[in-house]
């Protein structure tokens, strides 16, 4: 399954989990960054939307 790299197996599979690891860090950091950010929104719009109800 699993081609021969040779002498080159170590940097080959170590580039290659270096890049999964990236990867996974991204989509993680991306996930909590937009948490973070719809719970500001929310938090900033919530009292202009009572505001609104006042008029």
């Amino acid at each position: 399954m699993m081609p021969d790299l040779g002498k080159y197996a170590v940097s080959v599979l170590s580039a290659y989990g270096a890049s999964i690891c990236l990867l996974v860090a991204i989509v993680v950091l991306s996930l909590l960054r937009g948490r973070r950010v719809r719970a500001e929104m929310e938090r900033v719009e919530r009292p202009a939307a009572g505001e609104r109800g006042n008029g």
